[in-house]
Order: structure tokens, then sequence, then C-alpha cells
């Protein structure tokens, strides 16, 4: 396994769903940042600003930029969390599904709501990874994730942010965004460093505080699939979307838009 890894991570991530990888990017966070100022100075086509008027502060994401940022896509190759990846799903490959970029500055009290990833996702499988990585240290604003979500039942119902209606049309399909804290569930989240990162499957339950103190806290994620991921349709527009892919279900991501970037 990766030196950044013990037996014991890859345990707790197997088990839990998610784990809190040390240093993972400490080597990359100037590049990250600077991919991030290029971001948000020129913003692709899923660039949402996420809060209400009246709200304080500045909650921007986006995604699906690491091809046209040439920072975003240097991390992906040349940093060790492809082969993290590898070895915390115990996948033989790994596929680049896509990067993301959420960044809240000082003051910003908007939380991020609780939501799975997977459920907007079209890909189904047990071997997936997202890596949330604070590119400012973050002591309240850290990534909250609910251990075993990932292994409930039923999906958390995906929700649109800003209007807070269903993502898809068939709310029975769904269990309803539960409150964790109020609920009693066991909920990991820790204060990072820059480069740290949280690894998670794609359907772990999980949020963040809003940023209220008088630091930036910008954060980058990177999402991997592993052997057993499949495309799946959904009833409706994914997010992210990437038009026009021409896959069926059942298969693997096609290699041209989602690359290889690791391999035993």
């Amino acid at each position: 396994m990766h030196p950044l890894l013990t037996q014991n991570d890859i345990d707790v991530f197997q088990r839990d769903g998610v784990v809190l990888i040390k240093g993972l990017f400490a080597d990359h966070v100037d590049t990250l940042r600077k991919g991030v100022e290029t971001n948000m100075t020129n913003p692709g086509p899923y660039a949402a600003e996420n809060l209400k008027e009246g709200e304080g502060g500045r909650f921007f994401d986006d995604y699906c930029n690491w091809t046209r940022i040439p920072e975003f896509e240097e991390v992906i190759r040349n940093s060790p969390a492809a082969e993290v990846a590898a070895d915390l799903m115990q996948s033989q490959q790994v596929q680049v599904f896509h990067d993301h970029v959420l960044v809240k500055e000082p003051g910003t009290s908007k939380p991020t709501p609780w939501h799975q990833d997977g459920p907007y996702y079209f890909v189904a499988g047990k071997q997936t990874v997202s890596f949330w990585s604070p590119l400012d240290p973050v002591r309240d604003a850290s990534l909250r994730c609910v251990a075993g979500s990932h292994a409930w039942d039923k999906p958390v119902l995906p929700t649109r942010w800003l209007a807070e209606t269903n993502f898809y049309p068939e709310d029975d399909a769904y269990m309803p965004v539960p409150d964790p804290d109020a609920e009693g569930m066991e909920i990991r989240e820790w204060a990072m460093e820059p480069g740290d990162a949280v690894a998670f499957n794609y359907d772990i339950l999980h949020g963040a505080r809003g940023n209220t103190t008088d630091q930036r806290r910008r954060a980058f994620s990177l999402r991997f699939l592993g052997d057993d991921a499949r495309y799946v349709e959904r009833p409706g527009r994914t997010s992210p979307p990437f038009p026009g892919h021409d896959m069926q279900p059942g298969q693997r991501l096609r290699q041209d838009w989602f690359p290889v970037v690791f391999e035993r």
C-alpha cells in the first residue's frame, strides 16, 4: 500500500466509508490554490453561487474543469491521490470522474446541505472514492460525514441546494434527508491542515457548516472510480450532466472522457 496509508485506514474506509488521509496533497497545495484562483476568475459552465439574496458571504462551487485548468490535471496525474484511491477501494484500476471546487468566503453562514453524491451521478458501484481537501486550515468549517451511511438500504433524496426541491421525479425511491445531529448519528469530522484529505465513498451522507471565521475556506475535491463502477441511467439530468456521452447502462465509463490514471 502507499506509505501515506496503514492497513487500518483501508479497513476503516471499507467498513465506515470514510477516513482521514493526512498530507495527501501536502506537496500540491500551492498548485491547487493557483488552480482555484484560475477557476474563480474564469468559471466553467457549471459554476454556481449558492446563496439566496440577503445571505452574507459567498459560496462558490464549480466542477469538471480539470481538462482546461492545467494545475488540476497536474495534481490528478502527479499526486499520490490515484494510487491511494486504488488502495482504499481495493481496485486494480482507477479512473477520473471529475474535480470539484467549493469556496466559502469569510462570513458565509450558509452550511453545505446534508447529501449523498451518488444519487446525483450516473455511476453505480461500491468502488468509489472522493477526496475533499482544504487549501486553508479548517476547524469548524470542515467536512462532516456520517459513518456507515454508504450501506443504507435507500439512497437519500437528492435536492437542488437553492430551490430545495427533488432533483428527480421519483420521491418514493429515496429516503428523506435526515438531520444527523438531531438523530444522534455517528458524524466524523476533523480539524485539518491544507493538503489533508477526507476520503469518502460516493454514498456517504455528508455536509459542512458555514464559514463564520475571518479566513477563506477553499476546498478541492477529486472523484475517482474503481473496477466495478458502471454507467446507470437516472430519471432526469444528472449532476454533472456530461451531455452527449453515448454510454449505455452497464458499461464502464468511456476512457477517453474518464481516463485511467492508475493501474496495478
